[in-house]
């Protein structure tokens, strides 16, 4: 499979400019159902990904700069169509308007939105800046498949550390795959935390949250927003090496033991209840407790 490098181009007086603009609606060729994957250097190097099912987001160094503060969690967006959309509707300026495809509502913040990591450490989440260098593999139609660099990053005065991740979306699945590849100055085992954060919707209101332990998942079903309704997502982790739940200000976290230097795989998955498969936290639970992931890196 080819490796296509992606460098970056965003002048800061090119990516201040985003005028809104009307949604240029989907091509009848476009309105199929597909993977995608693309870089907008039009809004600071945002790096979308989606399928037919949901949609994702992760975000650049230049964003830390012009919108701060902005973190290497990962976003998602309600998907109500099956074809591509993000690309499209973050061009407008307004994507967090339902224009009849989907919208953004989900806050990200400093917390690690759905199923970013960091390193956990004295009770306290170490995390990176955002991503660098990405390498597009496939942009679809089956499978948006894509890899980026979280340059190094300290972990209290113990270590500082660097990642390599993989990101994998196929058709027909709520679930990113994520192949993530730690580097460490120190030798010693490491502590993942992956996390939902807390609060993305509004202040004080925190959804229901469910831990299990036996299969090493955690789900979460939000607050409903009454206007543009309800987020869920869900992180699945390999049993062998799950290390607990923990949380802080931000994020549930789910725990797992990593070595440096060698590959592990973990899943996240969204969805919107005002999309066509989950429409209520039964669903999603069912859903999440039917997968059945593959660990092997």
């Amino acid at each position: 499979m080819r490796i296509h490098a992606l460098p970056l181009l965003l002048p800061a007086s090119i990516a201040l400019a985003q005028d809104r603009a009307p949604l240029r609606q989907a091509t009848p060729q476009e309105q199929r159902a597909r993977a995608a994957v693309s870089i907008a250097d039009y809004r600071y190097g945002d790096l979308l990904w989606e399928n037919d099912r949901i949609a994702f987001r992760i975000y650049s160094r230049a964003l830390e700069k012009a919108e701060p503060p902005s973190s290497s969690g990962i976003d998602a967006w309600g998907k109500r169509v099956r074809w591509p959309y993000m690309d499209r509707q973050l061009r407008t300026g307004d994507q967090h308007a339902d224009h009849g495809e989907g919208l953004d509502f989900y806050n990200v913040g400093t917390g690690r939105g759905i199923g970013g990591l960091g390193i956990w450490h004295d009770n306290k989440l170490w995390t990176s800046r955002n991503y660098v260098r990405p390498r597009i593999a496939s942009a679809g139609p089956q499978v948006a498949d894509f890899t980026v660099d979280y340059e190094q990053w300290p972990v209290d005065v113990a270590r500082t550390v660097s990642e390599t991740r993989r990101f994998v979306l196929p058709v027909g699945t709520n679930f990113t795959r994520m192949v993530s590849t730690l580097r460490s100055n120190r030798a010693g085992p490491l502590i993942v935390g992956i996390g939902i954060s807390k609060r993305p919707i509004a202040p004080g209101q925190l959804g229901k949250i469910i831990r299990d332990e036996k299969r090493a998942r955690l789900t979460w079903w939000g607050p409903t927003d009454p206007a543009k309704g309800t987020m869920a997502a869900a992180v699945m982790v390999d049993p062998r090496a799950f290390a607990g739940f923990a949380e802080d200000a931000d994020n549930y976290l789910i725990l797992v033991r990593v070595e440096p230097g060698k590959p592990f795989v973990y899943y996240a998955g969204a969805a919107w209840d005002r999309g066509p498969d989950f429409a209520t936290r039964e669903a999603w639970q069912a859903q999440v407790d039917k997968e059945t992931p593959n660990f092997t890196p």
